[in-house]
């Protein structure tokens, strides 16, 4: 509010258009710049770090693991962000409002989407970047510039492990690469003479401001490779926690929100609301889900 009595109107708005552009419509620019990053992380271990490791006689298929997970990767990454996430429309809408019951709590029977005008299937979920609703709507991704849903969920979650393999495969190699400098120089039984003349053992911090010293983007690759691979790490640990628990990101979220039932008339306040999941199966069967999601005809069987 203090900063809009300075920045002038125009300005204002025109940031306001492009961060809505950024982050709440379709937009191919985190895509761009994940291929971007990706490309910059491989050409440094290419021309770098996979040359002074064949020099050291790394072991060949150590040394190839990053480029056949890059390659399943991309191929996982392109059925992601092409594949059809589930979209309903009123061709497919009667077959897929039979698969999944409504919980009573997070989905209710009877709530029209205002903007598809149809009535939501259990887990379901219009979303606003693509403008359409979703069968089993887990996210948005930004980064494959597509919906998660049923029909893809597998890809995104095999998209996924690969990427945090990917950044762990090229932060180990890096890692025992730099280590083999260290040891074949002896630098942990050296001396150093600081800046007022006196002579220290080699250290760790010395030891690092070296190596940046002397191998600097390798270095600098390290750490973003070692960030990512944590970060992806614990994404994927949670997103495999959701499919062996068969919940999406969306209902996670929304089953952890103060008051998350969704009934279309108010609740007594008295009346405490408890979520259960009644979508699990069973651990094996959740996973499985992921993989084949059922039909209404499966339903009907059971």
């Amino acid at each position: 509010q203090v900063l809009s009595f300075v920045i002038p109107a125009q300005l204002q708005s025109a940031t306001q258009r492009v961060l809505h552009r950024l982050f709440h419509t379709r937009s191919c620019l985190f895509v761009v710049l994940h291929i971007a990053l990706q490309a910059a992380v491989y050409g440094e271990y290419t021309w770098e770090v996979f040359v002074y490791c064949w020099e050291l006689q790394f072991p060949l298929l150590l040394l190839l693991l990053p480029y056949l997970l890059l390659a399943g990767n991309m191929g996982c990454f392109i059925l992601c962000s092409r594949a059809d996430p589930g979209v309903i429309t009123k061709s497919n809408h009667a077959s897929l409002i039979k698969i999944y019951a409504y919980d009573g709590v997070l989905f209710q029977k009877g709530i029209v989407c205002p903007t598809c005008n149809m009535e939501k299937p259990a887990r379901s979920k219009h979303c606003s970047f693509c403008r359409m609703c979703v069968h089993r709507f887990d996210h948005h991704c930004v980064w494959v510039n597509n919906c998660i849903g049923a029909l893809n969920a597998k890809y995104f979650f095999l998209y996924l492990f690969t990427l945090t393999a990917m950044a762990a495969t090229i932060a180990i190699v890096t890692a025992a690469f730099l280590i083999q400098v260290v040891l074949l120089s002896d630098m942990l039984h050296g001396r150093y003479v600081d800046d007022q003349g006196q002579e220290h053992a080699v250290e760790i911090l010395f030891l690092i401001q070296h190596l940046f010293l002397t191998f600097p983007r390798i270095v600098f690759m390290l750490g973003f490779v070692i960030l990512l691979t944590l970060v992806l790490g614990a994404y994927c640990c949670f997103s495999l926690y959701l499919a062996l628990t068969n919940q999406t990101s969306n209902e996670w979220y929304k089953s952890r929100r103060p008051g998350c039932s969704h009934h279309p008339t108010p609740q007594p306040r008295d009346r405490q609301v408890v979520y259960r999941n009644i979508y699990s199966k069973g651990v094996w069967m959740n996973l499985k889900e992921i993989f084949k999601p059922p039909t209404a005809l499966e339903r009907k069987k059971k």
